[in-house]
């Protein structure tokens, strides 16, 4: 390459974000500059290096960039390098912090920087205000605290200079020395006009957020905490540089009591500690994640695969202990080279954070304190914990109490039901017992296998029971549990046949022997096998013969006709299922059953026509819902509200369903989090769509979704977009172009290479947006999408137009036209705008090359198929375009009719309007009218230059 390409090179690598890239790209370029001989860029180079390295991650290699440029400034002084000293000098405070962050670095080189710094600063006639804040930096590391507020008195006395530090990121030095010294009130205070005024240094304003967390909290603004963290936490989430302060982030949430996100936050961010920018860095983040994760009890965490490490679940105990060791570690290593116990000791202090004062909530997502605990889980899944008391008689016998349970179960009241059997196993769990109670309890206990989904002991326990009753000659009760065990079965291909033999038997032998409710309860189990093999006809004829009112049994009678609204539902049909799902319902309103109510109810909004019905059903279910069962109602009502257009509630209750999942140790809280997100996102509040967005997205990936995750992350990617943050956006949408790699995906992976590319175009990043437009082409054509790959393509011609690259521009007008061709003929409206707009641009690159009669030509009856499909901004373009050229081809009287046209036609406030009447009065001039040109330009405020 050629020393021009190579600076234009440079310039690129500059644009680029701070990050992995950029540091990939440097080096790259470093070693193509030392192959050339151009001494300018090889500094120039290594000095943008060493700020990329610092912003990027790696510091460590500013050191090497940093000691050369110092080196060939000092040795053979050239003309450039005075255009680059003030750059110069400012490194050296980067030195100084970073030198300080690794212990291996004896102290003694920091102080002879700091030395060389100070010489050079006096000698150029600087201030010394940056110097002393860096005296102060060293001395506050080595826990020498006399020195420090020597040194901080020093820094804020002397005046400030263009070397000092920002006016953010000055104070935010402060404000940590204010708050580490016990002066929040203060530290506030100063950083008050701050923040009211405009931060746009790259580490502001999330690092003086980050700095006042703890003084906000400990001064009771709590609202001021909690938006200073979500600003912050979202700017610094990116960065690998950023680890430090997401530490901080993690502590916070520890102190306020939100340990879920504080483990959530350790987990996103856990595998950054195997490349950690720093030893300070590694240290600061072990020992704030270890206190987190001590919060977190018997839970596990995510850690990601690493070098010699598979991706595994990780006890949270046993995690906090190895990261406290390394914490632990690094501060005896930190403090080796001090000469001082201060890192040790701070780090002791950091362990030993738990949350202390009123819960502050904090997450998007969750609105409580929500502990993760695996005992935690376990008393919501067994039944423990906030359950009603059920009074039981005392001197029930055995078969009293299984008799109880059984009633209370076929009422839908599982209370009693429950407690009847905690009551018969803690009085008679280990009494010898008759056979015939025996099976009833095995078969009960086979029942609530099934109800914990695990159907295996259940097959089993229900086995056992059938073998007791034969035994005993219990026939009655043998057919009902064959046929319990035939519907459990009829679950699995290998066991169907013998399920749906076992649940006829059963039905037909209970029709000959038993009364009218057992005789029903012997179809339903038989309907119900049938439904588990998907043969929904054969279920409804079982259904059918049930008797009509199941021997008295109501609550029966509910069952079957939620059963038979299912079975209608899925044989498509509709209105009969709506009026089985009415009734059911109607039941449970009679009974006062709210189990069959909430039942009915969501399943009547999922068939409703009608949205607010919908909502209204799931209003009715709400206010039956037992506190286990309000899950289902909160994700069935917000979706419905979402469907109703309120998605602004709909938030409300999926923030709830989060909140509910992961109390009871759910799992799919995952998903919940991305159709939250989703709805944040159209209620337009983006900040928190992108928090619960990324949470969905870590979670996802555990769970091994992939799939869910990348459509999660194309949502993310939308947010990033409409919040401005341009480069977490385009990562997503390249991670997602190499996720889309296999021949099912293209037309997914084109959809967003070719997002990537309009992002990068309103960003001005031109250049770059061509490139993802044209692989978003290549991708449609591999699809055989050509409608598709002419809108890649005409995009990419604009881009490299607004790109100055006219050789480019022009190559993919050729492909263009290509395209083109292949769907000339077409009548559809989108055909039609799409060849409309492919000539539209072919128009302009040729305008760039001079070409204006082709250019004009190319616009022929363009305005007008544009306006044949209502397309009347795009029309007026066109002709504006058209209007232009003629004027440059000495044609003003055409270019007056055509823009006349134009102007007439749009609306006053529009966007193009100047540009037109500027244009309509520049051929009034060529056509010597000047009193109407000067009119025209009075009437839109135009001046001759505009």
């Amino acid at each position: 390459m050629s020393d021009e390409d190579l600076w234009r090179v440079l310039r690129g690598v500059v644009d680029m974000p701070y990050g992995a890239g950029q540091i990939a790209a440097l080096e790259q370029l470093l070693r193509r500059v030392d192959a050339a001989d151009d001494r300018h860029l090889a500094f120039v180079t290594r000095m943008q290096a060493t700020t990329g390295f610092i912003y990027g991650g790696e510091p460590a290699k500013s050191f090497v960039t940093f000691s050369w440029c110092l080196s060939e400034f000092d040795g053979d002084p050239q003309p450039y390098h005075q255009g680059h000293l003030h750059n110069l000098l400012w490194h050296f405070k980067y030195m100084v912090n970073g030198l300080l962050n690794f212990p291996e670095v004896p102290l003694d080189r920091t102080y002879a920087v700091l030395d060389d710094m100070e010489r050079r600063y006096r000698a150029g006639g600087h201030s010394l205000q940056a110097v002393h804040k860096h005296r102060f930096r060293v001395a506050d590391h080595v826990g020498d605290a006399e020195a420090a507020a020597h040194w901080y008195r020093l820094w804020q006395t002397t005046p400030r200079d263009e070397l000092s530090d920002c006016a953010g990121c000055d104070p935010t030095s402060q404000v940590g020395y204010l708050a580490d010294t016990g002066r929040d009130a203060e530290a506030v205070e100063l950083a008050e006009p701050v923040l009211a005024g405009r931060l746009n240094c790259n580490e502001q304003p999330q690092s003086i957020l980050t700095a006042l967390l703890l003084p906000y909290l400990r001064t009771g603004r709590g609202d001021e905490a909690r938006d200073a963290h979500r600003e912050a936490y979202r700017r610094l989430r990116g960065n690998l540089a950023n680890l430090w302060d997401i530490g901080d982030h993690v502590e916070f949430c520890t102190v306020t009591g939100n340990e879920a996100r504080a483990v959530e936050l350790v987990e996103r961010h856990l595998d950054w500690l195997d490349r950690a920018p720093s030893p300070a860095a590694a240290m600061h983040f072990a020992a704030v994640a270890a206190a987190a994760l001590r919060q977190a009890g018997g839970s596990t965490v995510y850690r990601r695969a690493a070098e010699g490490r598979p991706a595994a679940e990780v006890s949270a105990a046993a995690l906090a202990d190895e990261l406290a060791e390394t914490a632990t570690g690094l501060a005896v290593r930190f403090d080796a080279r001090n000469g001082t116990s201060h890192q040790s000791e701070w780090v002791a202090r950091r362990l030993a954070v738990r949350a202390s004062g009123e819960h502050l909530p904090l997450s998007a997502s969750v609105r409580r304190p929500v502990g993760r605990t695996a005992e935690r889980a376990e008393r919501v899944r067994s039944g423990k914990g906030g359950r009603p008391t059920v009074d039981l008689p005392t001197d029930a016998g055995p078969d009293e109490l299984l008799d109880l349970a059984v009633q209370s179960g076929g009422r839908h009241d599982q209370a009693t039901f429950r407690a009847a059997l905690v009551a018969f196993d803690e009085r008679f769990g280990s009494a010898e017992l008759p056979a015939r109670t025996s099976a009833q309890r095995l078969a009960l206990r086979a029942g609530e296998r099934a109800d914990e989904e695990d159907f295996e002991s259940a097959v089993e326990l229900n086995r056992a029971a059938l073998k007791l009753y034969w035994e005993v000659g219990e026939d009655v009760p043998a057919q009902v549990v064959a046929g319990r065990l035939g519907v459990l079965l009829a679950r699995s291909d290998e066991g169907a046949e013998e399920g749906l033999m076992l649940a006829r038997e059963a039905a037909e032998a209970l029709d000959r022997s038993g009364d009218a409710r057992e005789r029903a309860g012997g179809h339903v189990r038989m309907a119900s096998a049938l439904l588990q093999r998907e043969r929904w006809a054969d279920a409804l004829a079982a259904l059918d013969r049930v008797p009509a009112d199941a021997g008295g049994d109501r609550h029966l009678l509910a069952r079957i006709a939620m059963y038979r609204a299912h079975l209608l539902e899925q044989s498509d049909r509709v209105d009969e299922a709506r009026a089985a799902v009415d009734e059911a319902r109607q039941l449970g309103r009679e009974l006062g059953v709210g189990e069959v109510i909430v039942t009915a109810c969501l399943a009547h909004a999922r068939m409703a026509d009608d949205s607010a019905d919908a909502v209204a059903a799931c209003d009715e279910a709400l206010e039956a819902a037992s506190a286990d069962a309000e899950l289902p109602v909160r994700v069935a009502r917000a979706r419905a509200l979402q469907s109703a257009g309120r998605a602004v509630d709909a938030v409300d209750d999926f923030v709830e369903a989060v909140t509910l999942c992961v109390e009871q140790g759910a799992g799919g809280d995952a998903f919940l989090r991305w159709e939250l997100a989703n709805a944040y996102q159209v209620v337009g509040r983006l900040a928190e769509a992108a928090e619960v967005a990324e949470e969905a997205v870590l979670g996802l990936d555990r769970m091994g979704a992939q799939a869910e995750a990348d459509r999660c992350r194309h949502l993310l990617a939308g947010v990033y977009a409409g919040l401005g943050e341009v480069d977490p956006a385009l990562a997503l949408l390249e991670q997602l172009a190499v996720n889309l790699d296999g021949p099912d995906n293209l037309s997914y992976r084109a959809q967003v290479l070719e997002e990537a590319g309009g992002i990068l175009f309103e960003a001005d990043r031109d250049a770059v947006a061509g490139e993802r437009f044209a692989a978003a082409a290549e991708e449609y054509r591999r699809g055989e999408l050509p409608l598709d790959e002419l809108r890649a393509r005409r995009r990419e011609a604009y881009a490299w137009l607004w790109a100055d690259d006219r050789d480019a521009a022009l190559r993919a007008v050729e492909v263009v036209d290509a395209v083109a061709g292949t769907l000339a003929g077409q009548a559809e409206p989108s055909v039609t705008y799409e060849l409309a707009m492919a000539a539209e641009v072919g128009a302009r690159v040729l305008t760039g090359e001079g070409r204006l009669d082709e250019a004009l030509g190319r616009l022929d009856g363009v305005p007008d198929r544009l306006r044949s499909i209502e397309a009347f901004s795009e029309a007026a373009m066109a002709e504006r375009l058209a209007g232009e050229l003629l004027l440059r081809l000495d044609r003003p009287a055409e270019a007056e009719v055509l823009l006349r046209r134009v102007l007439g036609g749009l609306p006053a406030d529009a966007q193009p309007v100047r540009q037109t009447a500027w244009l309509l009065a520049r051929a009034l001039d060529l056509l010597d009218r000047p009193a109407e040109a000067a009119a025209l330009r009075a009437e839109h405020d135009l001046d001759d230059d505009d």
